[in-house]
This record gives structure tokens, sequence and C-alpha cells, in this order.
């Protein structure tokens, strides 16, 4: 008798697995659920499974290389980095990622940290419930929305929705990414610059590049000093397009107003980590993805994209496409 196809699922962050049962039964396909996602048990678990799905947990070398049935490594998410893909690719796993499930709900966060943030809600909320109504006098600098500008770097569909919003309240939109041109920003209503005049003319500035080589820490010590000394920074993409010492050394310093963090350098950053303890700074974890809607439709496309690559299919959204032509599984286009 066959042995069933097995998927392994190294974490997740949602209550439950409903939707991928819902695809994966019907096809006889069986869910392994990884016990931790360190690497050990992982390369150990992925010795014989034909699929992997991973949120978080970092899909090595080391655990593709000894599962000689891996057939798709599939991202429950937007960015790839937590995956060896170039590895995969050589193995011939297809990688697939959902890269446009919570559109709305991450550039919905983004004009939430920066409305907190300029109308101190944050603050008025702590001191009132502290100090008691009234406790605060009206001498802080908060500005009008309208007619000042946000930078947003990275112009894919999140940047592109965060700046339509942006617009919504009066901002001036400046974009910095050298792989868009001109038209596609203005026809968006914004002005497409480069990095360090983004930077310089922002009063916000919002991060939504991919993680890779060429970004890791692009926001240092040299652009944090190019920014204004009232300009807020967001992050809602990849903590480590941040140094982190440095923006704890630009904000002690009074080099830039404030920060809005959906993600950090460490996706679990200790408790006393220095921005934690600073008024200027507000901190989600990792939650600007997060709605009930947005959950499911991930969980639901990231599964049905391994079922497509393990019926020998082209999934939606193949990541890898280098591995068409040489990939374990058919691929085969419908």
């Amino acid at each position: 008798m066959r042995e069933p196809k097995k998927v392994l699922v190294t974490d997740y962050v949602w209550p439950d697995l409903e939707p991928e049962k819902a695809i994966f039964d019907p096809l006889g396909i069986e869910l392994v659920i990884s016990p931790d996602a360190s690497e050990d048990t992982l390369a150990e678990l992925a010795k014989d499974a034909d699929g992997i799905l991973t949120c978080f947990a970092q899909v090595t070398p080391r655990v593709l290389a000894g599962a000689e049935r891996m057939k798709v490594v599939a991202r429950y998410g937007v960015g790839t980095d937590n995956i060896a893909v170039a590895d995969a690719t050589a193995l011939g796993i297809a990688v697939t990622y959902v890269p446009d499930y919570c559109v709305d709900e991450v550039s919905d966060h983004v004009l939430a940290f920066l409305l907190a943030f300029n109308r101190r809600i944050v603050l008025f909320d702590n001191a009132t419930k502290r100090d008691g109504w009234g406790s605060i006098e009206l001498n802080l600098p908060m500005t009008r929305l309208r007619g000042l500008t946000i930078g947003v770097v990275g112009f894919g569909r999140i940047g592109r929705a965060a700046a339509r919003k942006a617009e919504a309240f009066g901002l001036n939109v400046l974009v910095a990414d050298p792989f868009v041109d001109t038209a596609l920003v203005q026809e968006a209503g914004g002005k497409l610059v480069d990095l360090p005049t983004l930077l310089a003319a922002s009063d916000f500035v919002t991060l939504h590049s991919p993680l890779n080589e060429d970004t890791t820490g692009m926001i240092g010590k040299a652009e944090l000093e190019t920014m204004k000394d009232s300009a807020f920074l967001i992050n809602c993409a990849r903590g480590p397009l941040i140094d982190e010492p440095s923006l704890v050394a630009a904000l002690n310093d009074g080099q830039i107003a404030g920060a809005g963090l959906d993600v950090m350098e460490s996706n679990h950053p200790e408790s006393d980590h220095p921005l934690f303890g600073m008024d200027n700074v507000i901190v989600s974890p990792h939650v600007a993805f997060y709605s009930p809607e947005s959950t499911r439709e991930l969980q639901r496309r990231a599964t049905e994209s391994v079922a497509e690559v393990l019926g020998g299919h082209m999934p939606q959204n193949l990541y890898n496409r280098d591995v068409i032509g040489k990939a374990r599984a058919a691929l085969a286009s419908e």
C-alpha cells in the first residue's frame, strides 16, 4: 500500500489548522505538526515529508538536504527570507508564497501608527488613565496632516495601498523604489525620488521593502541622520531593514521624533529591549497582517499551493520560477 503524502507544518500563530485539513483530508494528505521550530526537529521531520508549510520557522539548507521526497515549501506570508530559496531551487523544490493576502490590514496598520503618533493617542490614553482627565497641557507638537509628506520606501502592493490611504488625509507622497518606473508612481499620485531625498523631505517614512542582502540595515546611522528631527519612522515590513542600535541612538539623541514598529530585528525581542522603554516608540507584536479574514485566506491559499504542486500543477504564486523545468513535481500548466 502506498504511503500517504505528508506535509510538515513547522509553526503557526492562529487558533487551528481547520482550513488546511479541509483541503488536505479529501486528498489523503497527512498533516504533521512539528512540536518545535528547532533545526534538529525540522530536519528530522522533513526526511519523509512531501511538502512544508512554514510561518516564521527557518527552513534551512540542512532541513531541505535530507528531504528526498520534498517537492514544495509554502510560506504562510509575503516574504520568503526564512526559507533557503537557492537551496530549494537547486534541489528542484518549488517555493510558494502569498503576496497579497493582507494588503488592507498592513496598510491600515501603517496609518494607525501614523495617526496614533501624530495625535499622541497613546500618550493621552496613558496620562488620562494614570493622572486623570485634562492632566496634559495642550502644548504638544501635534501637526495638521494635510500638506505634510509621507515617504514610502518600496512600492509594491502594500506600499501602494498605504500611499492611497495617506493621500486621503491630504499627505503628499514620495516614493523610493529602484524597481518601479515614474509613470506607475505618478499614476498613484506620488513622486519618485531616491532614498536620501525621500528621507530628508518626509515627515513620515514607512518601509515596505523585501528583506535581502541589499536591504538589510538599509536604515542605519547615516540614513537616520538624514531624516528630519520631527520625522516618524514606521516599519510593518521586516525588522532587519532597520539597524536597531542606530535607531535607539537616533531616538535618544532626538535625531528623529519617534518610531512605530510592528517588526524588530529579533522575532522575540527581550522585554527589557531599550526601544520598549521609550514614550516616542509605539510597538505592536508583528500583528499588522492579522484579521480573522486575512488569516483564514492565508491558510487556505498557502495550503492550496501545496496541494497544487503535489498534484502536479503549477501553483498560483510560485516564488522561485527558476525551478521550472527541473522541479521534482511536474508543475504542469493548466
